[in-house]
């Protein structure tokens, strides 16, 4: 993957019900081979409490969403209809309670990652909680 291939252009959260909706807009179209993650970093302002929220392709299909709590180690899966892609969107609808114990003073950023390796981090998020 070149680095002008499926580069975040602007990423949005809102919350919706019980959801945390995060919107990816990518400079082209999710590839169509290889491993692609798009996702999001919160933390608390000292960044003592990490959470990262996922999704993953593989060969253009989405294969994987979860959350990731860094203090207690612990992954949480969800079920991929909670997430939609068509040409250069994605659509993740990860449940509120994947941020939870995060102060309003929280950070957040985006990042994506290709074949296994950081292609991007500390993107800006827009944020409408």
């Amino acid at each position: 993957m070149s680095t002008n291939d499926a580069l975040l252009k602007q990423v949005n959260i809102s919350a919706a019900d019980d959801n945390l909706v995060a919107r990816f807009e990518i400079d082209g179209n999710i590839p169509g081979s290889g491993a692609y993650v798009v996702g999001l970093v919160a933390a608390s302002e000292d960044y003592s409490s990490q959470r990262r929220l996922g999704i993953e392709f593989m060969n253009g299909e989405a294969i994987s969403f979860y959350s990731f709590n860094h203090s207690l180690s612990a992954e949480e899966n969800y079920d991929i209809k909670g997430v939609e892609h068509s040409g250069n969107v994605i659509t993740g609808n990860f449940p509120i309670s994947a941020i939870h114990g995060l102060s309003k003073g929280h950070v957040m950023t985006a990042f994506s990652e290709a074949d296994g390796r950081e292609f991007q981090s500390g993107v800006p998020v827009n944020e409408a909680l």
